[in-house]
């Protein structure tokens, strides 16, 4: 027998316009990964939209990363917003 994939599950709410992770589950391929995350992720209709992703195509940062990886670059103020002026167009931004 073979191992099934481990798929990690999004799910978007009826509420909300970002899909959350909310767990995992374990399939021999991605129409099962769907059918199973509806099951287990969905029964109560809590979602509008499901995600599956195969765990090991997943790349995250390291918490360890979190200072260089995510520190503002205060010495680069061309990228910030304010550096530029916007036209008369876009002055609702």
């Amino acid at each position: 027998m073979s191992e099934w994939t481990l798929f990690e599950v999004f799910v978007r709410s009826k509420h909300g316009l970002n899909h959350k992770h909310v767990g995992s589950v374990h399939a021999a391929d991605t129409t099962m990964a769907i059918e199973n995350a509806r099951e287990l992720y969905t029964r109560r209709s809590e979602g509008v939209s499901l995600w599956v992703v195969p765990s090991k195509l997943i790349t995250a940062s390291s918490p360890d990363e979190k200072d260089p990886l995510f520190d503002p670059s205060d010495d680069k103020v061309y990228r910030h917003a304010s550096f530029y002026e916007l036209p008369a167009e876009v002055g609702h931004m």
